[in-house]
């Protein structure tokens, strides 16, 4: 574990968890893209500026990557956030982490219920929120919403980093592949007031995708305010949301 977990509770704005797929999927060169990709984004002014924004109440941050049912490995235990040398540490870590053998299959739901208990023996934050990424849909155990079925969920955000195959930029708008993974994470897997995707087309396009989803949900965690909480969570996403785009939210009734 880095950095001080032990942080007073309710001095905590957010707890921040960040899931990365590495099923069979992801190759080796896209591996790379997506941890680097990562690394290079928690150094960048902006992120930084945010993670950074209010001393007296910190993120605290996890990282993890999943791929098989029984199959979640974690790369950076919980961590406040408190200066740019953390920040440095992170990225340090992630740039030398070597990818470890895991299973083949996509397994969201047992990723969601360990992001899950992360956050329940985590710090005590006023706002949760978990990030997954992937690159497919859910084949092994227990379903995207069965994953998130503990009381923990009902305080907690789920955002999800959709990543689509490589596609000439004339052909972006008519993605049909990115399409359909979008509308799939969006009906089963993204949860809770303000839940959103983003779209990354390639591991090429991971590490700017990476930003603009941090940057909202940073930004959204500041517009809350100190002495509020987020709402009861939605039970799910309204059917008539845009069925995709770069970023597309589930709007809440």
């Amino acid at each position: 574990m880095m950095g001080g977990a032990g942080q007073a509770a309710g001095s905590c704005r957010q707890a921040l968890v960040l899931a990365l797929d590495v099923s069979s999927s992801v190759d080796t060169v896209e591996y790379g893209l997506q941890i680097k990709g990562l690394a290079a984004t928690l150094l960048d002014p902006e992120v930084q500026a945010l993670l950074l924004s209010e001393p007296a109440n910190p993120i605290a941050l996890t990282i993890f990557e999943w791929s098989g049912r029984f199959d979640q490995r974690s790369v950076i235990g919980w961590t406040i956030i408190q200066s740019p040398a953390d920040l440095l540490a992170i990225s340090g870590v992630l740039m030398q982490h070597e990818r470890p053998e895991m299973s083949r299959p996509t397994a969201i739901g047992p990723a969601l219920a360990h992001a899950g208990r992360l956050l329940q023996t985590g710090p005590d934050c006023r706002k949760r929120t978990i990030d997954i990424s992937g690159d497919g849909k859910h084949n092994d155990g227990d379903r995207p919403v069965l994953g998130r079925t503990a009381a923990i969920f009902a305080t907690t955000t789920v955002n999800a980093l959709v990543i689509g195959h490589d596609a000439p930029p004339g052909l972006r708008s008519i993605d049909g592949e990115i399409a359909d993974l979008s509308a799939y994470f969006r009906a089963e897997v993204i949860h809770g007031p303000g839940a959103f995707i983003e779209t990354a087309f390639g591991f090429q396009d991971f590490q700017a995708a990476m930003k603009r989803k941090l940057l909202r949900e940073l930004a959204m965690v500041l517009a809350i305010g100190p002495n509020e909480i987020a709402g009861p969570m939605a039970n799910g996403p309204d059917p008539n949301a845009p069925r995709w785009g770069k970023t597309t939210a589930a709007r809440q009734p």
